[in-house]
């Protein structure tokens, strides 16, 4: 039966922009910042020692309006941090937008897409 087991490969996130999005995350993660997307820019992966992100581009994308249901999340990455605010202070000089830090362990960021994260020291 463990042939029957899936595991996990990527996770897939929809975006305008793969490459710049890819970008984003591979600098926010410290993973080589080295993506090779498609020749159309329809799809790119990154990969580092925790697994592997991958990008596709959507026409027409509308990112989620969290935390409004307008348009819900669907899903979201929570991503841990040793030093709560020093991963803020970076995040957001690499172009995250903080949408909500009243919890003591854990904010809640959109990256560029608009795509909510979390930084959580829990």
């Amino acid at each position: 039966m463990a042939n029957a087991v899936p595991t996990l490969g990527a996770i897939v996130l929809d975006c305008p922009d793969p490459l710049a999005l890819a970008t984003f995350y591979a600098r926010l993660l410290d993973w080589p910042d080295d993506p090779a997307p498609a020749a159309d820019n329809s799809w790119v992966s990154i990969t580092g020692d925790s697994g592997r992100v991958d990008f596709q581009r959507v026409d027409n994308y509308v990112p989620p309006t969290w935390p409004a249901a307008d348009r819900p999340q669907m899903l979201h990455l929570d991503l841990q941090v040793a030093d709560l605010a020093a991963a803020h202070e970076r995040a957001m000089t690499l172009g995250a937008r903080l949408l909500d830090d009243a919890q003591e362990t854990f904010w809640v960021y959109a990256d560029p897409a608009g795509h909510p994260f979390c930084l959580c020291a829990c």
